[in-house]
């Protein structure tokens, strides 16, 4: 049977979590109009190969029309209606982005599978709940039958066995091998819940951490855990029913006997592992003042952190009392390295609880500071720290322990860089929980995860990522010119380490890049203004054909704090084409002045000693008024008068001077051929 049409035949407590799988972004109806077409795709393929994803887009969007059509048939104005619309909204919202709506599609189809696991489990439980009834009659009556002929003095013809009709004693068996078959399927559904999906949901938090896509909520998955929790607990209960039916008599050859005790450690182990799973990280260490910069922490300032325990008993709330602490082992290895030991200052307990979170789960916030206990070394070189968090659940006589990703301690916020640039690079090449001495040979990694890693930067800050031709420009500043960087390694030292001639390193030019972009030149970086990364060479071919006036703005790559200038085509005397620039603005210049009232406002001295303005067209042919004249102040580039008034024409002069003064006072020229 198909799974949508399973899925309608629900209870109609799991129909209302299939409800909550659908939105906006996928509706249920398309689910409903296309179920076999959609559920005969490979979604999960879909959602990590672009190709594929494309293909199967513009598939889904035939399956819409034809899907219209036959409503236009049937003549179903409503359907038709809903049907324009859905796919007009995927159009729009998908259209560049197909892989997008193909991990929507795979997740909730992943979901619905889950669902029916859910609820075929929880059938089998009750289904399993009716036959211990049925088993507790049985024995009944084999105790009262057995009773009665001992009382009697006949028990010697009665041999246990002879007792018990042929059909109780099938049934007998036939329940012990059915809760043996029902633990089978929890053990599968467990692991594929902890070792797949939970596990799944941790790699992506390390990649949401390092500026990757928004990790899932785990409301869903706490749902699953928790039911499969409470499955167990019923059986756990249904294991003791047994044990009392023996405690009543027993026969040679009960398969209670035989049975009972492998049963019971196989329950207590699958809930004693689930719940050990369960305590989890959900918001791993960050300072409130950098919350684009988790898991760096600095010493003396707040940090906040939150654990969860992803099985929600009510009868749990107050009852789990956490204890933080810096690990001491990844501490001593640390201080072994020469780096420093650090404890944690405030609340190091807290008992979990339902009232805090917003959802309802059992949950438990921190807000600490981390205090040096003694220094080796100062700076950071390398040292990564666990936050551990331990609580003794005393009812099920189980330890719950569980920890953060590894941190980086700092002690002075001019550290942040390099300890951003080494949480980027742990996160990036490995998902070991708790490597602390990764450092100590760190891996290669491979240009396609570092492109990857250097576009969310931009995009987790700001609308837009990287570009290709961005992406390749960076490329051949770290790596030098190639035809191909797919598969190209670079060390660490190559990432963080001084480059060659210059003082400063790739990863620290580039942050201060990304630092200029989100304080002074945003709004530019959103609108596509910028074209930012380019070489020299692409500049110039770009800019050649283009007419007199046109320019492109790109960052410098030169000025290790961040700088940004623009280039523009301009004709000489001769008429030859001439390639101009002019000296970065750095946010010392942008302090005063926002960058679009510097393009607005630029003057030069032409060749007959008058004020002209250089810059016409942004590449490739947007008037500048258009794209940078709304970020302008309206007194901030005045106009000159037609009439010629010498007060205007005094007041743009001294506005031009100011602009230029501070790239050109020192110059012949105001303008650099490149």
């Amino acid at each position: 049977m198909a799974q949508w049409n399973q899925l309608q035949q629900l209870e109609t407590r799991y129909l209302e979590q299939l409800y909550h799988l659908y939105s906006d972004s996928f509706p249920m109806e398309l689910r409903q109009f296309l179920a076999p077409w959609i559920e005969s795709q490979d979604w999960a393929y879909a959602a990590n190969k672009e190709s594929h994803a494309t293909l199967v887009f513009h598939n889904l969007l035939g399956e819409i029309d034809q899907q219209y059509s036959r409503f236009l048939q049937e003549n179903n104005v409503l359907y038709q209606h809903n049907l324009r619309r859905i796919k007009q909204h995927l159009q729009s919202k998908y259209l560049e982005k197909p892989m997008e709506i193909a991990r929507i599609v795979a997740r909730c189809l992943w979901e619905e599978q889950r669902l029916l696991q859910t609820a075929t489990t929880a059938a089998q439980v009750c289904d399993m709940e009716q036959k211990m009834k049925m088993l507790e009659n049985l024995q009944d009556d084999f105790d009262f039958n057995y009773k009665t002929l001992k009382s009697q003095g006949g028990v010697h013809c009665f041999n246990g066995v002879g007792g018990l009709t042929g059909v109780a004693l099938f049934f007998f068996q036939q329940i012990v091998t059915e809760m043996g078959g029902l633990l089978t399927a929890m053990d599968f559904v467990q692991k594929n819940l902890t070792d797949e999906e939970l596990a799944d949901w941790k790699r992506r938090q390390q990649i949401a951490c390092i500026g990757g896509p928004p990790n899932i909520c785990l409301d869903r998955l706490e749902t699953w855990i928790t039911s499969l929790a409470e499955s167990q607990l019923q059986i756990r209960q249904q294991i003791k029913k047994l044990e009392e039916l023996q405690q009543k008599v027993s026969y040679k050859g009960d398969p209670i006997i035989q049975h009972r005790p492998a049963l019971e450690e196989k329950i207590v182990d699958l809930f004693r592992n689930l719940m050990k799973s369960a305590f989890v990280v959900e918001r791993q260490p960050c300072m409130p003042m950098h919350p684009d910069r988790p898991l760096v922490i600095k010493t003396g300032v707040q940090f906040t952190n939150k654990v969860r325990l992803l099985v929600k008993f009510p009868e749990l709330n107050y009852q789990l009392k956490i204890k933080v602490c810096i690990d001491k082992e990844s501490g001593d290895v640390a201080a072994i390295r020469g780096s420093r030991k650090f404890n944690i200052l405030g609340t190091n307990t807290k008992v979990m609880n339902m009232e805090e979170s917003n959802n309802g789960s059992l949950s438990a916030e921190f807000k600490h500071l981390v205090r040096p206990m003694h220094l080796l070394l100062a700076g950071w070189n390398g040292s990564l720290f666990l936050i551990l968090f331990m609580s003794n659940c005393i009812d099920i006589d189980l330890i719950l322990q569980t920890h953060s990703l590894p941190v980086v301690v700092i002690s002075n916020i001019c550290q942040m860089p390099n300890a951003w640039a080494s949480i980027l690079w742990y996160n990036m090449l490995t998902n070991h929980p708790k490597n602390v001495n990764f450092f100590t040979k760190p891996p290669v990694g491979t240009w396609d995860q570092v492109a990857e890693v250097l576009s969310w930067q931009f995009s987790s800050t700001t609308k837009r990522g990287l570009t290709i031709e961005q992406l390749t420009t960076l490329a051949e500043k770290l790596l030098g010119p190639c035809v191909n960087y797919s598969g190209c390694q670079i060390t660490w030292a190559k990432f963080c380490k001084n480059m060659a001639g210059k003082g400063f390193s790739f990863w620290v030019w580039l942050d201060n890049i990304i630092d200029l972009v989100k304080k002074y030149i945003l709004a530019l970086w959103n609108e596509g203004y910028i074209m930012g990364f380019i070489s020299k060479e692409r500049e110039r071919a770009i800019l050649s054909p283009k007419p007199p006036g046109t320019f492109l703005l790109r960052f410098s790559e030169s000025s290790k704090e961040g700088g940004i200038t623009f280039t523009w085509v301009e004709k000489d005397i001769n008429g030859k084409t001439q390639i101009q620039s002019v000296e970065p603005y750095t946010k010392q210049q942008l302090n005063s002045m926002s960058f679009a009232e510097i393009i607005m406002g630029y003057k030069i001295m032409d060749a007959t000693n008058i004020l002209v303005s250089p810059l016409v067209y942004l590449f490739p042919e947007i008037p500048k008024e258009d794209a940078f004249g709304k970020y302008c102040r309206p007194e901030a580039v005045p106009e000159p008068d037609v009439g010629g008034d010498p007060m205007n024409s005094e007041l743009l002069f001294s506005f031009s001077f100011f602009l230029c003064s501070d790239a050109y006072m020192n110059r012949k020229h105001d303008a650099l051929p490149l």
